[in-house]
């Protein structure tokens, strides 16, 4: 995957991380295509963190947990079978971390997911799922995790957000838009709630990312036809070619580090290439 030469953040050594979304959709045949949730349960793992991840896709997530482990044989992975949009599930999911690693560190909110459709065209049951997967989840983890870290008088948290919370990115995705907005917005919100008790909240929003989702949502907005979605996206970045998993990942680690990013608290930190500072024209 490359990243032997990315920086260390040593503060980080020993702390605990909640992740959420730890698996993911789509291929994993080559070894450096990794989804975000992944990539970074993998970064922070080789920062020493103890990861303590889940998703609603166990299998998935044990493969994750799999990849990481053969790479880092001295790393401390955990995945467990959870619900984000579920108050009971992700009060337990906390309850488990608690009981193993004793206290909670670092949050990182990554669960997400895009259906297309304009207000006209979507259902209202398809609306209602975006906004739980996309924004409740976030809200229920911050539920049960903020007061854990402000009894320890420490935390970071993460929330991965997108630049379609930004801009119209060429495709109806009016939900994932406008719950990805709201994730901005709750993160701002509440870093200033809590920027005196020694926990920060940033936002990451990554562009257009060449992971294996990519290939999930090719079948949702281009008929399946991948390499025609996946030359599309490229040529829609100022740079002429998608991120990658370990960008995001490494903007995250960044942000979990207090010793890097101690001073950071209620921001977003665009991953997209210079994307959402175009004019979308070549």
């Amino acid at each position: 995957m490359g990243h032997d030469n990315l920086p260390i953040y040593p503060d980080l050594c020993g702390k605990v991380a909640l992740i959420t979304g730890i698996g993911q959709v789509g291929p994993i045949e080559t070894s450096d295509l990794w989804g975000n949730g992944a990539a970074i349960a993998l970064i922070l793992a080789r920062n020493g963190v103890k990861i303590f991840g889940c998703d609603i896709n166990i299998k998935a997530g044990i493969q994750t947990k799999s990849r990481i482990q053969s790479e880092l044989s001295d790393a401390v992975v955990d995945v467990v079978a959870t619900d984000v949009t579920s108050s009971s599930a992700v009060e337990s999911l906390v309850q488990a971390c608690l009981q193993l690693h004793g206290r909670i560190d670092i949050l990182i909110n990554n669960v997400g997911r895009n259906e297309p459709g304009g207000p006209a065209e979507m259902s209202e049951e398809t609306w209602d799922d975006q906004i739980d997967v996309n924004l409740k989840s976030v809200y229920l983890t911050c539920h049960f995790v903020l007061p854990i870290m402000e009894a320890q008088g420490t935390g970071s948290v993460v929330n991965l957000s997108s630049i379609a919370a930004e801009r119209y990115l060429g495709k109806a995705e009016v939900a994932y838009s406008a719950a990805k907005a709201a994730v901005t917005q709750f993160t701002n919100h509440t870093a200033l709630l809590y920027a005196k008790k020694g926990i920060r909240l940033n936002t990451v929003l990554p562009g257009l990312m060449f992971t294996p989702l990519v290939y999930a949502i090719a079948h949702k907005f281009s008929n399946g036809d991948a390499q025609s979605f996946v030359d599309t996206r490229n040529g829609q970045v100022p740079t002429g070619k998608m991120g990658s998993s370990l960008d995001v990942a490494n903007a995250v680690a960044f942000l979990s580090s207090t010793a890097a990013a101690g001073f950071i608290t209620g921001q977003q930190l665009v991953v997209d290439g210079g994307m959402i500072s175009s004019t979308g024209r070549a």
